[in-house]
């Protein structure tokens, strides 16, 4: 059995597709095709059977699954004793919600290369939950912590959200002195059916408390909301890490209305064993709670209203 068949093979089961995986593996969809066939024919059984959803595995293909995850982190082991001690190669694919994405992965990811000179680090940003069964991503960062499934979950930060405007809606607009004035004031905000975890709700407790009427201006992405904000479109709660990059944003009543949420990264249960994943997760956390707390600390000094 060819270990290359085998690599080939779990794309498959993790993209449910032969095109999916191909731009996974830089192979063209019918050569990956034919390598599924080539290791089918080895073990003389099906690995997949075709539906409407794509690819899915048979029983055979379930079995053969932690055997070929087993070989992947072996390997990935080997790779890493005999690589330069402290150094850490490879790639690390991070799934998170397009804020993180945005405003702080960014920057702690060129960190991690320039200290890590053969690492390579992919950032996908998706308003979803990831799925780490099908490997998505080797790890993911989310908004709130996961209640099932086998994954290693930590804690990795607090950071907050306050009420922001432009500098210049502020100043051609009616004053905004206490939570009572919002009414009339355009909000910007998600998409209410779009908002795919309950820690994204944001406006949910401001209109409580101010009798707003509900966001006219909405979108499923934060950074699209931002762009909004920072065009003097209206007044949305923004991250305080993101304030930092978007000039003549400021916080609004920081002293009235905040919120405080929490990153959680997300790992397969199965990678606790990988020496190189814990040592990349430790150092991605520590920079993270790093960036946060450096954004947070210009946001809350530049002013506001």
């Amino acid at each position: 059995m060819d270990w290359d068949d085998l690599r080939v093979f779990l794309a498959v089961a993790r993209d449910d597709s032969l095109s999916r995986a191909g731009r996974r593996l830089g192979m063209d969809p019918s050569t990956v095709g034919r390598r599924i066939v080539r290791l089918e024919t080895a073990l003389g059984g099906a690995l997949f059977v075709k539906s409407p959803q794509g690819y899915a595995l048979t029983a055979e293909g379930e079995r053969l699954m932690p055997y070929a995850e087993a070989a992947e982190l072996a390997l990935s082991g080997a790779a890493d004793a005999l690589g330069r001690p402290g150094d850490l190669t490879g790639q690390l694919r991070i799934g998170a919600p397009d804020g993180c994405a945005n405003y702080l992965l960014p920057q702690v990811a060129a960190a991690m290369c320039d200290a890590h000179p053969g690492l390579e680090i992919q950032i996908v940003a998706l308003p979803r939950v990831f799925n780490l069964s099908k490997r998505e991503a080797d790890l993911a960062i989310a908004v709130s912590r996961p209640e099932s499934g086998r994954l290693v979950v930590q804690r990795l930060c607090d950071y907050r959200l306050h009420l922001a405007a432009h500098r210049d809606y502020l100043s051609e607009s009616p004053p905004l002195a206490s939570l009572d004035e919002f009414p009339g004031h355009r909000l910007i905000g998600y998409i209410p059916d779009m908002i795919f975890d309950s820690e994204l709700d944001y406006l949910a407790p401001l209109l409580a408390r101010s009798g707003s009427e509900a966001a006219r201006l909405t979108s499923n992405s934060v950074s699209v909301q931002m762009q909004a904000i920072r065009g003097g479109a209206g007044v949305g709660i923004v991250h305080d890490f993101a304030i930092p990059f978007a000039p003549g944003v400021v916080r609004i009543l920081p002293q009235e209305f905040g919120l405080t949420r929490s990153f959680w990264m997300i790992r397969h249960a199965d990678d606790r064993r990988s020496d190189r994943l814990n040592r990349l997760t430790d150092e991605l956390a520590q920079r993270l709670r790093s960036e946060v707390a450096r954004l947070e600390s210009i946001a809350a000094n530049d002013g506001g209203a």
